[in-house]
């Protein structure tokens, strides 16, 4: 009893504590966010619907959240193998890919943007051979998602290594002693393991994704209604001294980023609450 009470006197009440942190996070997210909207609220509702309407801005749209969701279920899949093989199996220079992983991380975005062109475009080392195919990546909406792809990897990584490695491997070999082939093992007994972080992983990744915009612009080639990204929209409207059309087109894009990452973790609140009644 001594001890448990010792333990809750570690930090503040949960009065001080709770106030702290809402008064924290007021400050550092809440506030900054609302006064996006409390901009927009500048416009008329036709002037509104006609900012985040526009052809353009729907264009944009279509490409920020259609190739930010399509990199996070790259990066999901690949980043499951490669964090798979970082802990299952020891080959050399095993920690120097473990390094590389966190380059992304590390690397500022407007680098990563001039590498990607510079390996992608027509004369690049890789577009030379690509773009004769028929496969042009630089300066088109094929270059967004490579380039979500490259920024995004690291936190899908990051997020399921932890969890093989206290994934205990006695499971799996149970599993195989019982019967069960490598699918049956994997779908049964690893996969609703790993569910919760790859979920989570996917939403970083995702989240990620649509909010890039140092990467992306110097490989996508910013065409109008090919390959523009929107925060690259709300760029354009700021240079024009349009600040309430910029924050009607941040606004609809914060909700909507709110609404998907709000439905992943439902989904992965759902697929926990599985996980423990099947335990």
């Amino acid at each position: 009893m001594s001890q448990t009470a010792s333990r809750s006197r570690v930090l503040p009440g949960f009065g001080l504590t709770l106030g702290v942190t809402l008064s924290y996070l007021s400050l550092v997210v809440l506030i900054p966010l609302s006064a996006v909207f409390f901009r927009s609220f500048s416009l008329s509702l036709d002037d509104f619907i006609r900012a985040v309407t526009a052809p353009r801005v729907l264009a944009s749209y279509k490409l920020s959240f259609g190739m930010a969701l399509l990199a996070a279920a790259i990066n999901t899949f690949f980043g499951l193998l490669l964090a798979w093989t970082l802990v299952r199996y020891r080959f050399p220079g095993k920690k120097i890919v473990d390094a590389l992983v966190d380059l992304p991380f590390a690397l500022p975005t407007a680098v990563a943007g001039i590498a990607l062109t510079a390996l992608y475009a027509g004369n690049g080392w890789l577009g030379r051979y690509l773009e004769p195919l028929g496969i042009k990546v630089a300066f088109g909406p094929l270059g967004v998602l490579v380039a979500l792809v490259f920024i995004g990897l690291p936190f899908v990584v990051r997020t399921v290594q932890p969890v093989l490695e206290d994934l205990e491997i006695e499971l799996e070999e149970a599993a195989t002693s019982l019967g069960a082939h490598r699918w049956q093992t994997f779908n049964h007994v690893i996969r609703p393991v790993l569910q919760p972080a790859l979920m989570t992983g996917f939403a970083l990744a995702f989240a990620r994704a649509v909010g890039e915009y140092g990467s992306v612009i110097f490989i996508a080639g910013n065409i109008p209604m090919v390959s523009e990204i929107t925060p690259l929209m709300i760029i354009s409207k700021l240079e024009q001294f349009d600040y309430a059309g910029a924050t009607a087109i941040a606004s609809v894009m914060l909700v909507m980023s709110f609404l998907l990452l709000l439905a992943i973790n439902l989904l992965q609140a759902r697929q926990g609450r599985r996980n423990e009644r099947r335990a």
